[in-house]
């Protein structure tokens, strides 16, 4: 490579695609205001896709988006994969709500952009009402309407009828509790290179796992170029339940051990997937392009699932590898195409051509015999990231949180579950109360039988989980003790179960009550409330004790790891420091949580002639 492309010339990172990065996140008193007035706005929980987008929006990420999309950009955009101002953008980014919603809200109303729990995330001030053509947007993005196309068949059957767009006032980002020292935004990615000088920035969009190609290539380009390399994996969902992504994870922090540190590092995207061949490969340059990159890695069949179990190519081998080469120029970024190459037996560092060889680079690894793993991990892959992937399962047991509303039982939960998936191979579910009634107990009123069957239902589905090997951590009030021994007596016919009783002081639990729940209680207007107007029965002998109002939840979590590591359920060798407890089923109290108020989580088709996308409700 000439010297003019080498490190050096230039003299600071490359510019946000569009030249500014976004930012929606509002100041902290104006966010304050949004707060306070939310109660009063209409509410909309968003999907675990919708909360992805938002977040990079907020970001920057999606820079120059500054909202979801309206009308005229959504067609434009289809139709020719460019927003309606002529910019390159080839993937759509709307927001889509039912159309029985879309029919409460007019243009001017403020909405409440909250997630799954209920906590706030943003406010949108609605500018525009509209009706998409899924139809047509899929045969567009992916070059079909068929149902096997897993894209297609989310966009066609779990989308919403309507659209809105408007002012985006992000109040806070959604909060994840797993890896979180790999989870930084294009603003942070940006500050960190500055700080170390770096200039030349090669990205890399793994579609699953690395192996010794992928990681020989990438170390080979970032030298050639003078860069360092930026490897971005998506995290984000496209539904709840989506495969996870924390074995990959944990695969690719092993694979970025065969770099120096100087040259390699991660970076986690919380991006929801869409698989639209070419469209998608533009998308990521782009996307890569805000975080600073100055070149970016296309492999030869770029995000091409094939179509539904057949997997057959859907958009050809090196159709996305093309189009982003054809439109480098306008993106801002280099193209470094990484063809279907292959490696020489015993000979790891050497890439040959894909007539060189006869052992072709896939980028993912089947189950296979535990034979066939030795032989594979030799010349494909590295030891450590095939043991990463395909961990030996253990046991299951059911963790089973209860305590009253506001105690921070979800909040420790969800931090549970992140630190055991970061650390367990095994599947680890999450049943949180409130969830699980929106989902499984929609129909189910709040009578002490209606209560009750809620909670077992939980039990029931904790058992299965238990059953199969499966850790299942369920977080409902479960005010009843012979309710919670009914669901202790199912889980422990093939497994373990752990009480967690959160004794959080209900004068504390009513001055977090962000809902309210605990003043209409007290107003008569909601009846039966447990801890105001019905009783809560404290559990006699539980495994473990938690008061969140003494003690941050992490700290807590971290006494519970320490409990499940001293009694056996976890393994030894992890970075969970096990804390010695003696008797398997004698309590221990762990005084544990928070000081305020705890936060909450849980061209690919042909375009041309793009129809309308049907009339205009509101503008």
């Amino acid at each position: 490579m000439s010297g003019a492309h080498r490190l050096g010339t230039a003299r600071e990172l490359n510019q946000p695609y569009g030249g500014t990065l976004v930012n929606l996140r509002i100041d902290p008193g104006r966010a304050a205001e949004l707060k306070a007035v939310s109660r009063d706005l209409a509410s909309l929980d968003l999907s675990p896709r919708q909360l992805a987008d938002l977040e990079m929006l907020a970001t920057g990420a999606f820079s120059p988006l500054t909202s979801f999309m309206g009308q005229a950009d959504y067609e434009a955009v289809c139709a020719g994969m460019r927003l309606a101002d002529g910019r390159l953008w080839p993937v759509p980014v709307t927001l889509d709500v039912p159309q029985k919603f879309a029919e409460k809200i007019s243009s001017g109303q403020s909405v409440a952009l909250r997630d799954g729990e209920g906590t706030l995330m943003a406010v949108l001030t609605v500018s525009e009402i509209w009706q998409p053509d899924r139809g047509a947007e899929s045969q567009c993005l992916y070059g079909t309407r068929s149902f096997m196309h897993a894209a297609a068949n989310q966009l066609l059957n779990a989308s919403g009828e309507a659209c809105v767009t408007g002012k985006l006032e992000v109040v806070e980002l959604p909060l994840h509790h797993d890896f979180d020292p790999l989870r930084r935004t294009p603003a942070e990615v940006r500050a960190q290179l500055a700080r170390r000088g770096v200039t030349r920035v090669v990205g890399y969009h793994p579609r699953h796992l690395m192996h010794r190609a992928h990681v020989e290539f990438t170390k080979r380009t970032a030298y050639l170029n003078d860069a360092v390399l930026l490897i971005q994996a998506a995290v984000g969902r496209r539904g709840l339940h989506d495969s996870d992504h924390f074995s990959r994870v944990r695969a690719l922090r092993a694979a970025l051990d065969h770099y120096s540190s100087q040259v390699a590092q991660l970076n986690l995207l919380e991006l929801s997937p869409r698989h639209s061949g070419a469209r998608g490969v533009m998308w990521h340059a782009i996307l890569h392009k805000n975080f600073g990159c100055s070149h970016f890695i296309v492999e030869h069949d770029y995000d091409d699932q094939g179509e539904g179990a057949t997997g057959n190519p859907l958009y050809g081998q090196y159709h996305g590898l093309d189009s982003v080469t054809w439109h480098a120029q306008e993106i801002g970024i280099q193209v470094v195409p990484f063809r279907n190459l292959v490696l020489e037996e015993d000979q790891p560092e050497k890439l040959l051509s894909p007539r060189g060889a006869s052992r072709r680079m896939k980028g993912r690894v089947r189950e296979t015999s535990h034979e066939q793993n030795a032989e594979i991990a030799h010349w494909f892959s590295y030891p450590t990231v095939l043991e990463e992937w395909r961990k030996t399962l253990r046991h299951g047991f059911t963790l089973f949180f209860t305590g009253l509303s506001g105690a921070g039982k979800s909040t420790l939960a969800q931090v549970l579950y992140a630190r055991l998936r970061e650390q367990e191979a095994r599947p680890v579910t999450l049943l949180d109360g409130d969830i699980v009634r929106k989902n499984i107990s929609s129909e189910l009123g709040f009578s002490r039988e209606h209560r009750d069957m809620n909670v077992l239902r939980q039990g029931y589905m904790a058992s299965l989980i238990t059953r199969h090997g499966g850790i299942a951590i369920c977080a409902p009030i479960a005010p009843y003790a012979n309710t919670r021994a009914q669901v202790r007596a199912m889980v422990e016919e093939d497994g373990d179960f752990i009480e967690i009783y959160v004794a959080t002081p209900l004068n504390t639990c009513e001055s977090r009550d962000r809902k309210g729940l605990y003043a209409r209680a007290r107003a008569g207007l909601i009846k039966q409330f447990t801890g105001v107007s019905d009783p809560y029965e404290t559990p006699v002998n539980p495994e473990i004790v938690v008061d969140t109002s003494l003690q941050s939840a992490g700290e807590a979590a971290d006494k519970i790891l320490a409990y499940l590591m001293a009694q056996g359920y976890l393994g030894r060798g992890s970075t969970m420091e096990a804390e010695p407890h003696k008797v398997r089923h004698e309590p221990i109290t762990l005084w544990t949580s928070n000081s305020g108020s705890l936060p909450q989580t849980l061209p690919s088709g042909d375009a041309a002639s793009f129809p309308a996308a049907g009339k205009r409700l509101h503008k």
